[in-house]
């Protein structure tokens, strides 16, 4: 009769039928390749970005491989794959592939250059504008669910007011006036900040300055609540009417006006981890909030965020389109995928190509975000995995 074996002597061996330990990054890996509309929007994505890179370096610099302003009105209007009449134009007019690969618009332009610098533009301004809103979102979100159930004192609300009020004229170029208000600011935040928990040692005539008004949650819910009240398109199109035209404003703009959604994810993921044992260790342990913070809670809170962000820069890129194609977005002679699309509505039938190149390549890029970030919040969240 065959040997019974002992569990415990094939585990000590190493001789176990339990499948190989991934580490995270590993298992999401492979989860990924499961998922083939994830995989691939994130193909698309790279493609994407290698053409960005791409268009940066050749439609750039004072003579640029394909130059995306080379104005040719006798070539205006060729179809996509049009030979040029080089009997019409000096040689440093020609296109340097030998065609118009995308055709060209009304003033004779490269379209395929232009949708080249555009790329950049529209990548930038996606990454940019999530970027400001992920930073605020984390900032905000982070506060309102570690330090939510804190009070407010009015000296703080005073204090943030004259810190606001440094950054408008700091903007203005009134730097002096602007660094005084910073100081008083600080010194009259730390001051509050320091005497909350201690009335008595305050005279009376500064007692004022440590009377609660409102939770920090409150605060900044309602501040969310207040922004999410507005259309954030028309929102940005007011403020952009109002300011020059720049690419850096759109940008800011943008990321300004885009932070309410991250603020919400990272507050309910800081309100759920707050009450876990881990964190009720590292405080017996007498370890920094700052460190629990940044070490314990926030690591374990980033899943949502990232799904936020990939899906945040489609809509950044859309909005940015939008504006371009209204004339508020970035100005000329910046190449925008909108603003391509806003000059070919004039000759959808007389040249089609320019509506339908920038489109096509809108909604691809656009539907790779979505589809990506789709992936990456089944994937991340294990309740949606084992569903699908």
């Amino acid at each position: 009769m065959p040997t019974a074996v002992n569990p415990m002597d094939r585990i000590e061996t190493g001789q176990t039928d339990m499948p190989p330990s991934r580490s995270p990054w590993a298992e999401t890996w492979h989860l990924l390749r499961q998922n083939r509309m994830a995989l691939s929007g994130l193909i698309i994505f790279l493609i994407f970005f290698a053409v960005a890179v791409a268009g940066l370096t050749v439609t750039s610099g004072k003579d640029p491989i394909l130059d995306p302003a080379r104005v040719r009105l006798q070539e205006k209007l060729r179809p996509p794959l049009s030979a040029p009449k080089t009997d019409r134009l000096r040689p440093e007019a020609l296109p340097a592939l030998g065609i118009y690969l995308l055709g060209t618009d009304e003033l004779g332009r490269d379209v395929f250059a232009r949708m080249l610098q555009g790329a950049w533009v529209s990548l930038t301004v996606g990454f940019v504008a999530v970027g400001i809103a992920v930073g605020i979102g984390i900032l905000l979100g982070g506060i309102a669910g570690y330090y939510g159930r804190q009070y407010i004192q009015s000296g703080h609300i005073i204090f943030g007011l004259l810190l606001v009020a440094a950054i408008v004229l700091a903007y203005h170029r009134l730097l002096t006036a602007a660094a005084v208000l910073l100081i008083t600011a600080i010194a009259g935040w730390g001051f509050t900040s320091r005497h909350a928990r201690n009335v008595s040692t305050l005279p009376g005539y500064l007692k004022w300055m440590v009377l609660p008004t409102m939770q920090v949650d409150t605060l900044i819910m309602r501040a969310v609540d207040i922004m999410l009240c507005f259309p954030s398109f028309f929102l940005i199109l007011t403020v952009v009417a109002l300011l020059p035209p720049s690419i850096y404003n759109i940008m800011v703009i943008i990321g300004l006006t885009s932070w309410m959604g991250t603020t919400r994810f990272v507050r309910a993921e800081f309100l759920s981890l707050r009450e876990q044992d881990f964190v009720a260790a590292a405080r017996a342990l007498g370890i920094s909030d700052a460190r629990i913070i940044f070490r314990h809670i926030m690591p374990n809170a980033v899943a949502p965020v990232l799904v936020s962000a990939t899906l945040g820069i489609a809509s950044a890129m859309l909005t940015e389109a939008g504006l371009s194609f209204l004339g508020f977005g970035v100005p000329p002679p910046h190449a925008t995928w909108g603003n391509i699309l806003s000059d070919g509505k004039a000759f959808i039938f007389d040249a089609p190509w320019l509506t339908f190149v920038p489109g096509v390549v809108i909604l691809i890029v656009v539907l790779a975000f979505n589809l990506f970030g789709e992936g990456m919040r089944d994937i991340l969240n294990p309740k949606l995995r084992e569903r699908n």
